[in-house]
Parts: structure tokens; sequence; C-alpha cells
């Protein structure tokens, strides 16, 4: 047992960590710590798998895309590459955020209870939501970056603009994890609520807000939907970006509609953890 020196108070612990930034930075440290060693696990999911839809689509149909005509017409005369290539990367994180969202924090209630171990020590139920939201953005983050790197590799990036199309992504994919974490904090049973959101919310995104074709190639009774579409805000985000185009009356409207979006959704998850992990 350690000795104090006379003189000297020994220090007492409040039980509590003393600020926000703190408790949130260890949620992080602590999934960071599994990632880690783990990492193998989720190589998949988050970097494998979005490479495969840039080969399959980018590469290979690309290739079957003509360079003039109509096609050039709705890319902007851009190759199809370099128009579908931000895109993809807004929908690798929109995707990964809604897995990481999903199965893993339910698991973190139910099934390791990793949640309650967390809220068991000096950490708010708050901090434990902001802590793996952190997280979840910052490994998206990090898989965007690999991805980007693959694009340049194949000849999908033209300028460095593709960094911006990298904040843009993960910042909706912070949006869609946000409102996602904060759904799944109500889930009991996994089955159907998880089945659900990506057959009818996740899929249906993906396919029509304007990632593999313009989104005025729709029926015109659907166009309006895509504007309740996250992904297509920041698709539009991401693909003008690498573009160069620059419209700044667009860029405030989607990027205020991700902030506004991503501030809904972490209140939303901060009230109902602080819900479920009390009651």
């Amino acid at each position: 047992m350690a000795v104090v020196p006379a003189g000297v108070l020994a220090p007492r612990s409040t039980g509590r960590v003393p600020s926000w930034p703190r408790g949130v930075l260890i949620v992080v440290e602590g999934f960071w710590t599994w990632y880690r060693r783990n990492w193998r696990a989720t190589a998949v999911s988050s970097v494998l798998q979005p490479l495969l839809f840039l080969l399959a689509f980018g590469v290979g149909f690309g290739s079957l895309v003509a360079g003039g005509g109509q096609a050039a017409q709705a890319t902007g005369g851009a190759p199809y590459l370099v128009w579908l290539a931000p895109a993809l990367l807004a929908v690798s994180a929109v995707q990964s955020a809604a897995f990481e969202s999903t199965y893993p924090v339910l698991s973190a209630f139910k099934w390791q209870r990793v949640y309650h171990a967390m809220a068991a020590g000096p950490i708010t139920p708050a901090q434990i939501a902001l802590g793996h939201l952190s997280w979840t953005v910052a490994k998206m983050a990090l898989s965007g970056a690999i991805y980007v790197a693959v694009i340049a590799v194949f000849g999908g990036v033209v300028g460095p603009g593709i960094v911006l199309s990298l904040l843009a992504a993960v910042l909706t994919g912070a949006a869609v994890a946000s409102l996602v974490m904060a759904f799944a904090s109500t889930v009991e049973n996994e089955g159907g609520p998880f089945n659900a959101l990506f057959r009818f919310v996740v899929i249906p995104m993906t396919l029509f807000s304007g990632t593999f074709f313009p989104v005025d190639r729709l029926p015109e009774w659907i166009r309006p939907l895509t504007v309740l579409s996250p992904l297509w805000h920041g698709t539009e985000l991401a693909r003008d970006a690498a573009l160069g185009v620059w419209r700044p009356l667009a860029v405030l409207g989607h990027t205020a509609v991700l902030l506004g979006l991503l501030a809904v959704g972490t209140v939303l998850v901060t009230r109902l953890y602080r819900r479920r992990l009390t009651r």
C-alpha cells in the first residue's frame, strides 16, 4: 500500500468523470482498444464491401457507359467513375453508419451489456451515447480515407476536392448514425425492426438518392421524396466538391439539413440512452 507523505492530502474520487469531453473520450478509448485488436472482424463490412461497389459499378459498369451523348449530359461531362466515386463514398458512410448503429448498439444494451458496465462507473448515459457516436464517426472517417486512396489508384480523383467529399460523407454518416442509434436504443428484439430499417429505408435511400444516376431520371412523382433523404444531400455535397462545382446556396442548404438532422439525432440519442440505462 502506498504511503501518503505527511502534509499531502490523499486524492479522493468524486465518483464522477469531471468533464463531458473526458467522459466521451474514455468511451471512445474503450471502443478503440477493442477495435485495434479485432479490426479484422469488421474489415469486410467497413472497407472491402465499399471497394467491391467501386469495382463493380465504377470500373466494371462504368466502362460500358459511353463518354458522350446523354451520359455526358447526365454526368456534366465527367467520366462515370469520377462522377460515381464521391457518391459511393457517401453511400459507404451511410451504410456503415446504419450497420454500426443497429446490432452493436442492441448488443451493448442487451447481450454483452457493455453500456451497463460503463454506466455502473462514473460515466453518464449521455456520455456513453456521445462516445459511441463519436467512435462510429471516427471509424467512418478512417474507412473513408482508405476508400479515397483506392479511388485515386483507379483514377477516380481529379483534384483536392475529394478531401471535402470525405468530410461531406462523414457528416452524412454522422447524421444517419445519430438517428439510427436513437432508434436502436428503443428496440428490444433485433429481428423485425432492423430488417425493416435496412429493407425499407437504407436500400431505397441507396438506390434513389442520385448515387448511380441523376435524380432527374426518376419519375416526376418520386423526385420530391429525394429531398427527405440524408444521402441525397450528402451525395450532392460530395459530388460537387469532387468535381469542383461551386454552388453556395446549395452547399448551405445541404449542410444545414445534415447538421439539423445530426442535432436532432444527438438530442434524441442522449435522452433515450438515459431513459434505457436508468430504468
